[in-house]
């Protein structure tokens, strides 16, 4: 009888393991791998080779005998830093869509803004999680992550911004930030200040960084210039979008007559906490945003807008594409963005 591995037993393999099996078939175990998980590189000879010996043996890949049969959980994992952020939670939503319209499930891992948590996940779960194709939200991925990806070989798409060396499906946030500063630029505004994200997770986000890069470099292409006092930190929320409008009007010295905020839920915290201090937006402040959340028309703020629910939808669909032996599907693709002009930006009040 085959001895069961460590591996096995942590995967839930049923009697023999990855190992065993790709021994007494005389191939390696990314073969195996790749023969029941019914990915490409394996010759149909080879694949019935080794799942007739892993029937054999009594090694089971997935939760279910039957699955043996393609190598397949049916299952997409999706991997998301937060799942009450808007982009997460709408992007997700996309992806079940997908998911659903294809007979496929949703196994989420969800890192709720903790290193600790990432850490295990790629040391314990992930690699040893029977899921055929994974979807990241929005994250970078370290070496090491990537590696534990590559070896179990399922097809990885990323979702919501680049990753270098990874097929990734976003906006250009640089473009957006961009269209968005020019907007006030053109309207008037000369001392606009910025209002945005930062990684305080640790999670390696690369849009917040893309998104300043992107005011900065339209102001100064314009001439112009921004008070340091007037780069403020948010982390995406609402809450936090109050809280930098607190700060930013509680500092000595002028005013600014706009603010770009690299997301609309900071902007919509910008706008509610200028109403309580009296503060008229557009009238005395414009206020733009990127992202055209749900609430965005209904308070009438402008917005670069983008569509988190498609952008999850294609990535399934690509992962889905590739699953089903479409080799090249799953592939790095710009997705649209869209200025947006509602009610909270205006040409600045001429001054006294």
């Amino acid at each position: 009888m085959a001895k069961t591995s460590e591996r096995s037993q942590r995967g839930g393999h049923a009697g023999a393991s990855i190992e065993d099996v790709a021994q007494a078939a005389g191939v390696s175990t990314a073969t195996v791998s790749r023969a029941v998980r019914g990915l490409p590189r394996v010759s149909p000879a080879t694949r019935e080779k080794i799942l007739r010996v892993a029937g054999e043996l009594g090694y089971v890949a997935s939760s279910s005998a039957s699955g043996l049969a393609t190598g397949r959980t049916r299952t997409i994992g999706v991997l998301a830093p937060y799942v009450d952020r808007w982009f997460f939670f709408k992007a997700i939503e996309g992806v079940d869509r997908e998911l659903h319209a294809r007979g496929y499930n949703l196994s989420l891992f969800n890192l709720g803004g903790q290193r600790g948590a990432r850490e295990r996940l790629f040391s314990k779960t992930m690699v040893y999680k029977q899921i055929d194709a994974l979807l990241v939200l929005c994250m970078s991925l370290t070496p090491e992550e990537i590696a534990d990806l590559q070896r179990i070989e399922i097809p990885l798409v990323i979702v919501g911004g680049p990753v270098e060396d990874c097929p990734s499906i976003g906006i250009d946030d640089y473009a957006a930030s961009v269209e968005a500063t020019m907007h006030l630029l053109n309207l008037g505004h000369r001392e606009i200040a910025l209002l945005h994200g930062q990684d305080d997770s640790d999670l390696n986000f690369t849009v917040p960084r893309l998104r300043v890069d992107g005011f900065t470099d339209a102001m100064t292409s314009a001439g112009f210039s921004m008070p340091p006092e007037w780069d403020i930190f948010g982390n995406f929320t609402v809450g936090s979008g109050q809280e930098a409008f607190d700060e930013l009007w509680s500092k000595p010295g002028p005013k600014p007559t706009a603010i770009f905020c690299a997301s609309d839920e900071m902007a919509m915290g910008a706008m509610l906490q200028a109403r309580r201090r009296g503060v008229r937006v557009p009238e005395d402040l414009s206020i733009i945003g990127i992202d055209n959340h749900e609430f965005a028309e209904a308070m009438g703020l402008t917005t670069v807008a983008q569509d988190p629910v498609e952008q999850g939808q294609l990535g399934t669909r690509m992962l889905l594409d590739e699953l089903a032996g479409a080799a090249g599907s799953v592939r790095s693709m710009k997705a649209p963005h869209r200025l947006i002009v509602r009610e909270t930006t205006a040409p600045p009040r001429p001054k006294d």
